[in-house]
């Protein structure tokens, strides 16, 4: 008998399918302050991923950790902040 995974990426089979491939731009993207970005997680950079329950929304770019960016998105009425490298974020 298997033992069930309980991963970080558990039941992401189709969610982070991806069909583009990871370029050099997109891990050198650059986003200013206040900018709004959605948030596509890149199954291939599996550092800097955020947690699979924000891929597709939209949040505003509010600080810089690193190389990583500090997004601000609402779940619900609740302001989360999420940490994600630039390879998972795209500008609108």
């Amino acid at each position: 008998m298997v033992a069930k995974s309980h991963g970080p990426r558990r039941r992401t089979r189709k969610k982070f399918r991806v069909k583009d491939k990871l370029t050099v731009n997109r891990y050198l993207a650059r986003f200013e302050i206040g900018q709004n970005v959605a948030i596509k997680i890149h199954s291939s950079s599996a550092k800097g991923q955020p947690f699979r329950r924000f891929h597709g929304n939209i949040g505003k770019v509010i600080g810089q950790r690193g190389r990583a960016y500090i997004i601000e998105i609402y779940d619900g009425n609740k302001a989360k902040k999420i940490i994600a490298d630039p390879e998972h974020l795209k500008a609108l």
